[in-house]
């Protein structure tokens, strides 16, 4: 659906990307995760037809962003981070507009209106003002308006920028339900957008794709041993600490936090992927401590970032 080889963009003589190449699939949403200026905003205008690649090619739905960007526009919905509304529109007169600015005749246009207002949850505000909307209301309009003809592929760039707490779930709920019929690509530098909406993660950094894959293969590919939260109480953290690094296949232990008076959390480290919760818990018993917790932990999205873009950048399989 959208195939992207070896593309770069120079504005002037500074690259803004480099060499990216990556595949989505039909009806897959798939996050595209960078810190700011990382390129997200740029390859997302060469998909949309906004600026061409200086080097390289790119696809939508099976035609050139170059040679064929007519066809490729009548294919995507785009929601730039600054939303295009008017707001001395209402909701409806202006999803009319755009309705018909995307060529849907007159006969089509009410009932497709109709049709993307309560997909978006707007029914109850069809006839409000745009500029009177909250910003979750008017990130809603911003997507309607990119659905309104229909489109293949659906491109969104930080869609819950600014948002309250309460407005991010909603939009992201939205996003998931768009899933299968459209294919969606969501541009963010928010890590718990991609593992709470997307399928997969396309990583960049400094303008290029430094990982390309699920979150779970992330994990097993980065997360070299095992991770373990271990919550004691005791009187002599630096004690147990001590006892904890001693145990055969530790590699590293330290206090994480104090969860109250005398009972603290410890995370320990192996130096494989080889199991040592029954050992830790040995140990612990054996000196008279209370074991109140063990458990094994995985990798979060967040630790996989910071991996990744702390690292030299490195050359990575693209995976579909």
């Amino acid at each position: 659906m959208i195939e992207v080889d070896g593309v770069t963009k120079y504005y002037g003589p500074f690259p803004a990307i480099k060499d990216v190449s990556f595949r989505v699939e039909k009806g897959e949403i798939v996050g595209f995760l960078g810190p700011n200026g990382a390129g997200k905003t740029t390859t997302m205008k060469i998909l949309t037809c906004f600026h061409p690649p200086t080097f390289g090619k790119a696809k939508v739905a099976g035609f050139d962003v170059v040679e064929d960007s007519l066809e490729v526009r009548k294919r995507v919905g785009y929601l730039p981070e600054t939303v295009p509304l008017y707001t001395d529109q209402t909701v409806r007169s202006y999803l009319n507009f755009i309705a018909e600015v995307r060529g849907l005749d007159r006969s089509q246009r009410k009932k497709r209106v109709g049709e993307v207002m309560e997909e978006c949850g707007l029914e109850e505000v069809r006839e409000k003002l745009i500029g009177k909307l909250s910003k979750g209301y008017r990130q809603r309009v911003g997507i309607a308006q990119a659905l309104i003809h229909k489109p293949e592929v659906l491109i969104l760039d930080e869609p819950t920028i600014g948002l309250d707490p309460r407005q991010i779930i909603e939009i992201r709920h939205l996003i998931r339900g768009l899933a299968g019929e459209r294919t969606v690509i969501v541009s963010t530098h928010i890590l718990p957008e991609v593992s709470m909406v997307c399928n997969r993660a396309l990583i960049i950094n400094q303008g290029r794709i430094v990982a390309a894959d699920t979150p779970e293969n992330l994990t097993a590919r980065l997360q070299k041993g095992m991770r373990i939260h271990i919550q004691v109480r005791d009187s002599d953290p630096r004690e147990v600490q001590r006892v904890l690094e001693s145990t055969e296949g530790v590699s590293r232990a330290y206090v994480d936090k104090e969860i109250s008076q005398g009972v603290h959390r410890y995370v320990v480290e192996s130096s494989d992927r080889t199991d040592i919760r029954g050992k830790l818990a040995r140990k612990v018993v054996e000196r008279g401590w209370d074991l109140l917790e063990l458990h094994s932990v995985e990798m979060s999205l967040e630790d996989i970032f910071l991996q990744l873009v702390t690292e030299e950048p490195v050359e990575t399989e693209t995976l579909s």
